[in-house]
């Protein structure tokens, strides 16, 4: 199929779609049904950020372009109707005003292309080989986990030589591959100047090491060489949203990090199975499966998957998991918005509890601002408990794709930017021989 470029500025190909951008492109014109949908839906909600309009809510952070409107007497907020000819995303409710503006926009315009390129690419209906992940690979084999280039590499995933393709195969291996880059013992997080990790951090860090680079036992295939296995390490994602619903292929990819242990990956939180009800109906609760958990046995040899739909303090309170093995569990929060006002209260039943288990909690966070509001609002309310196991900081293993809020286009972050990790204290008995 190939649509006319004088009317769209896109061109389907046999080959897919060819995303050429000149004047007078707009998303609304995209020969791709969902970006018109998306387009339709900005207009309808997101408000023009012009300084001349009244602002429409709170102010989140100090760069908030939110903050540049006053509160009263200024224009009425007004819907975002002008297309940006240079990004195609609805901006501004004007030419006028778009114009009036333009160097505002010009610092995330850029960013915007990017990311309308990005979809319209996802849309294509081209084959994307950076999505065709390598299987186990020899032991001896190390990888190198300074960037995703020497990583992937030393996995012996396929060449990528185009950044679109890049930030395509970041945006989902970011979840597993962070993980990961935090509990191998190649991490780049260490002790060493600038290297993030705590002294605390590495007593815990060194006790999960300890089980997911266990030493050669002599196992073997045959009768003789039968060795006992350890339990799978188990990592509860708690809060979980798109990264439950990745390629089962994707997760894999954190066992083939590690040899001779396996995982259990165990989804939990309300919104764990959203939008997978064709794929896996939510079974009933019964005596035997009392929280209708969905269990995802045989993914490959070392990779098994379980997803709660319930808040986890209420598991935590039934004693489903206990008891919990700092050489066998973590926790891992994904964006979890600790300290973002709309889902923070939420956190405070369950974040308690997790200290109380005393095992190693990551953290991720959209932005800078959005991982130093859930530091911030973990210091405030348990601080006094909590022992800093890795400084907040830039995730090496973000996503490289950016992403846009349909809310707000002026609001841009990438999945995993910023990465900590904390624990409940530790307190040692000191004896006094006296």
């Amino acid at each position: 199929m190939e649509q006319s470029e004088a009317q769209f500025g896109y061109t389907l190909k046999k080959s897919g779609l060819v995303v050429e951008f000149r004047a007078n492109d707009a998303n609304s014109n995209s020969p791709a049904p969902d970006i018109r949908r998306r387009a339709a839906f900005i207009k309808s909600h997101a408000f023009c950020p012009h300084p001349s309009h009244n602002a429409t809510r709170t102010i989140i952070h100090p760069e908030d372009p939110e903050a540049r409107k006053p509160k009263s007497g200024a224009l009425p907020p007004a819907h975002v109707r002008f297309e940006c000819p240079d990004c195609g995303i609805p901006i501004a409710c004007s030419e006028d005003h778009w114009a009036d503006d333009y160097e505002t926009h010009l610092e995330i315009c850029d960013t915007l292309r990017e990311i309308n390129e990005d979809d319209h690419d996802l849309r294509s209906g081209r084959f994307f080989p950076e999505w065709e992940y390598p299987g186990e690979q020899l032991e001896e084999a190390l990888i190198n986990m300074t960037n995703w280039d020497t990583l992937l590499y030393t996995r012996d995933f396929q060449a990528i030589n185009e950044p679109r393709s890049m930030r395509q195969v970041t945006r989902m291996l970011t979840y597993p591959v962070t993980i990961g880059s935090v509990l191998h013992e190649l991490s780049p997080y260490n002790i060493r100047k600038g290297g993030r990790l705590t002294v605390e951090g590495l007593k815990s860090l060194s006790a999960l090491r300890y089980t997911l680079h266990p030493p050669r036992t002599g196992a073997g295939g045959d009768m003789k060489n039968i060795r006992a296995s350890p339990p799978p390490v188990r990592l509860f994602v708690l809060g979980a949203r798109a990264e439950s619903s990745l390629p089962r292929e994707a997760w894999i990819q954190l066992a083939h990090m590690f040899h001779r242990t396996s995982f259990h990956v165990i989804f939990i939180g309300p919104e764990s199975m959203a939008g997978r009800d064709d794929e896996f109906p939510l079974p009933e609760r019964t005596p035997q499966n009392p929280f209708a958990a969905i269990i995802e046995d045989r993914l490959g040899a070392k990779m098994k998957i379980s997803t709660f739909v319930e808040y986890y303090h209420t598991l935590h309170q039934a004693s489903v998991f206990q008891p919990f093995d700092p050489y066998f569990d973590a926790f891992v929060l994904f964006h979890p918005g600790l300290g973002h006002p709309a889902s923070s209260h939420e956190w405070k039943e369950s974040i308690p509890l997790l200290l109380e288990t005393k095992v190693p909690i990551i953290c991720t966070g959209y932005t800078e601002w959005d991982m130093q509001r859930d530091f911030k609002w973990v210091q405030e309310q348990v601080g006094g408990e909590v022992d800093l196991l890795l400084e907040p900081g830039e995730n090496r293993f973000r996503s490289l794709r950016w992403d846009l809020n349909d809310l707000d286009p002026q609001d841009i972050s990438c999945g995993n930017w910023g990465l900590w990790a904390f624990r409940g204290k530790r307190y040692e008995a000191m004896y006094n021989e006296q």
